[in-house]
């Protein structure tokens, strides 16, 4: 029977292994696209936050030769609307235009936000960008040179930086070393899952699915499509390098709920690997050495962190002291987070209560 010191370094060994496989997914260089079709943009709005003039103005000016940008509004009183249609006005030569209203269409209302752009859009290829999204030039080329045969979708995790403060440190602890890592590890063994934060799709597979619709019964829309594309024998693949989505500043309270959250969905969407999550905070193998190697304990911590440190460098993630204190407070957080998912199911995002379907129990 394994010892519990042999455990531990199990894990450890699965922890730097993760890190080793993200770094190389990190390292790949796609070739070209093979073909640039007409692609629409489309950028969901609702608030407004500190980056965002930064975010949605990266919507122009991509290297891509025919693309038109939409915007998607739920009300004209939103406070991004003004700031949308300033960004439209000094773009005079780019094809884009904001819509406002909301179909409900399911129980999201991004999915409601977004389906009159859906519809209005002649382009068959659609990429979907969250509005705090910092969009490199090439992004849409990132995005076609992952098209390739059988597969059916190309996301990416977004990369947390310009993190400031502890709280936004923490915050981008959660998304690089974490989700990141465990993300690019996954799809480097062929085992991508959609993110919601940027998915690029051919719109043909969800039209006959009955369009964005089809992605309104599960409680994250980035869950139904990885759900959707497997069950269709196709593959949903990542872009090499998370695309930016800028931190700033955060609260404590509002890291816990976004994560609490995140959990949730994970809970209900993918109720097995999330059983697993406990394995993935050193707080459990620290505690099987203290009761059998006390003393491996720096080593064993050094190894941990080190690894994490090595991935964040190598993907030009934060990786100083602040970010280090950070990453120990998220894995302190992982255990606390996991038990507070069970207190309930589904959660409140921007004002709508959601919940899983009640034909799919989340356990």
């Amino acid at each position: 029977m394994m010892s519990l010191s042999a455990a531990a370094f199990s894990l450890l060994a699965l922890h730097l292994a993760a890190a080793g496989l993200a770094a190389a997914q990190g390292r790949r260089r796609p070739a070209p696209p093979s073909a640039r079709p007409f692609v629409c943009l489309l950028r969901p709005v609702c608030g407004q936050d500190r980056f965002d003039r930064e975010t949605l103005a990266s919507s122009f000016g991509l290297d891509w030769p025919d693309y038109e940008i939409v915007f998607c509004a739920a009300r004209e009183e939103d406070a991004a609307v003004p700031l949308v249609r300033e960004l439209i006005r000094l773009h005079p030569g780019a094809r884009a235009r904001l819509l406002i209203g909301e179909e409900r269409i399911t129980a999201n209302p991004k999915l409601n936000n977004l389906a009159k752009g859906w519809a209005a859009s002649p382009a068959r290829m659609i990429a979907i960008a969250d509005a705090n999204l910092l969009l490199p030039r090439d992004y849409l080329e990132q995005l076609a040179a992952e098209w390739r045969p059988g597969v059916a979708l190309v996301s990416s995790p977004p990369a947390g930086g310009r993190a400031e403060g502890l709280w936004g440190a923490l915050e981008a602890g959660f998304l690089n070393g974490l989700q990141g890592r465990w993300q690019l590890a996954a799809a480097r063994l062929g085992l991508g899952f959609a993110q919601g934060k940027t998915m690029y799709l051919d719109r043909a597979l969800l039209d006959r699915q009955g369009g964005l619709a089809a992605l309104g019964g599960e409680l994250a829309e980035d869950v139904a499509a990885t759900r959707l594309v497997r069950a269709a024998g196709g593959t949903v693949r990542l872009v090499p390098r998370p695309f930016t989505q800028p931190i700033g500043r955060r609260r404590l309270r509002d890291v816990w709920a976004r994560q609490l959250r995140w959990s949730r969905i994970r809970r209900q969407g993918f109720a097995a690997l999330f059983a697993l999550e406990p394995l993935l905070s050193p707080v459990l193998p620290v505690l099987m050495l203290s009761a059998t190697a006390p003393l491996m304990i720096p080593l064993f911590l050094a190894l941990w962190y080190g690894g994490e440190a090595l991935l964040c460098r190598a993907m030009g993630w934060p990786a100083g002291r602040r970010d280090l204190a950070a990453w120990v407070l998220r894995d302190l957080m992982l255990p606390v987070l996991w038990a507070a998912t069970f207190a309930r199911q589904g959660f409140e995002w921007r004002g709508t209560a959601m919940a899983p379907a009640p034909d799919r129990p989340a356990a």
